[in-house]
């Protein structure tokens, strides 16, 4: 058994929740926010909001001042070489793009893109559709039965004419860490980039990337207890050099006129008009906030919190849990119980988790389900919260069978 979130407290939409009769098992799809995060932005707001890198009165310095002190900070906590390294971005899915498009001048006629069988939409989507528009091709990573990239597979079809390797961290729907360490390694042997999707991997343990050893990494600050419309784009600077631009506007120019223009290097030849500048800001709270915390007991909590889950749906008769969860969530489905009808029982008792394909409808057909429900953790959350919703799934079972 858990004990009580000692950072509950620290994120006042969960009491508001409560109030509410509302039960918050979501934070895989977006997260609640602390109230460090909340003062910054309301800091930022009040005392006067401006645009950055463009003027020099003081209400643009110190808002470019503060900008840029965030991308230190999200380097410092990725152990990135320099803040150079980081682009922000309005999201994980606009990060994925930028790459798809940035990358195509070095995809020619059959050469190979790897995603793996796990893929969020976002980070299948912007491949497949460059391989369509190059006519390349889409190689596609099977997984095993537990739920993660099969090596040997990935060995065999990984090979001189790919070109990007593009894999989740920690799968969304199945909770599973992926073995990155010999999957980057593979790319390296091939020359391949390699794209390291760590939207669920950066919410649940510090992240190394230059350890890691990728050639690019990528979350959003909405699931990391930050706010919505910013995404974080790390490059090893090498990596960073061989992308084209491809988003125009204010911001990235160095030098235009009608006819032509030229454009700075990254970070800021990559993030064309006015970026996410309070989000920016908040993110940076964010971080700073997490930074204070005790990594290991957050970590530990949560382990604790995610065996607590897994026993209690192991505990039920009639359902499965899709692959073999790590950490922070889990799917499952219930025997002649249709997914939707349980998520709407469940919703009806105030218990907030997600049902369907969860982004990744190519994975539920290979998996031949059509969805699942998924339960998702976070350091907010508590043994209380799983108590009400086995009660509440005790509940509607009992109606539905």
């Amino acid at each position: 058994m858990s004990e009580p979130s000692p950072w509950r407290g620290d994120f006042p939409a969960v009491a508001a929740l409560e109030r509410q009769q509302q039960t918050y098992l979501d934070s895989a799809a977006t997260s609640q926010k602390p109230q460090a995060m909340l003062d910054a932005l309301t800091h930022y707001y009040a005392h006067g909001a401006a645009n950055v890198h463009r003027a020099q009165h003081l209400p643009g310095a110190l808002a470019t001042q503060a900008f840029e002190e965030c991308r230190e900070k999200v380097a410092q906590w990725l152990h990135a070489g320099a803040p150079a390294q980081v682009i922000f971005t309005h999201g994980a899915t606009s990060a994925l793009n930028l790459l798809a498009y940035g990358l195509e001048h070095l995809i020619g006629n059959g050469d190979e893109i790897a995603v793996s069988a796990l893929e969020h939409h976002a980070n299948l989507l912007p491949w497949q559709q460059l391989a369509l528009r190059r006519n390349a091709r889409l190689v596609v990573l099977p997984a095993d039965a537990q739920g993660r990239i099969d090596l040997n597979e990935a060995g065999a079809l990984i090979g001189p004419r790919t070109r990007i390797l593009a894999v989740t961290q920690l799968s969304n729907v199945l909770g599973t860490q992926q073995p990155l360490a010999p999957l980057l390694a593979l790319a390296r042997q091939h020359g391949a980039l390699s794209v390291v999707d760590g939207a669920q991997g950066v919410v649940h343990g510090r992240q190394n990337v230059a350890a890691l050893g990728c050639d690019f990494y990528v979350f959003s600050s909405h699931k990391l207890y930050g706010p919505d419309g910013v995404g974080v784009l790390y490059g090893r600077s090498e990596a960073l050099g061989r992308l084209q631009h491809w988003q125009f506007g204010g911001e990235m120019v160095h030098l235009a006129d009608y006819d032509q223009a030229s454009f700075h290097p990254a970070p800021l030849g990559f993030e064309a008009g006015t970026p996410p500048i309070a989000g920016v800001i908040g993110l940076g709270a964010t971080l700073d906030w997490l930074a204070s915390l005790d990594t290991e007991a957050v970590l530990a909590h949560e382990r604790a919190l995610h065996q607590q889950l897994l026993r209690g749906l192991g505990d039920r008769e009639g359902i499965r849990v899709l692959g073999a969860p790590d950490t922070a969530l889990a799917s499952f489905m219930v025997s002649d119980v249709h997914n939707a009808d349980l998520a709407h029982l469940l919703t009806d008792q105030g218990i907030a988790v997600r049902v369907g394909h969860h982004c990744a409808m190519p994975l539920f057909k290979r998996l031949g389900l059509n969805g699942a429900i998924r339960v998702s953790l976070a350091m907010y959350n508590d043994s209380t919260d799983l108590q009400r919703f086995f009660e509440a799934l005790d509940r509607a079972l009992e109606l539905l069978r």
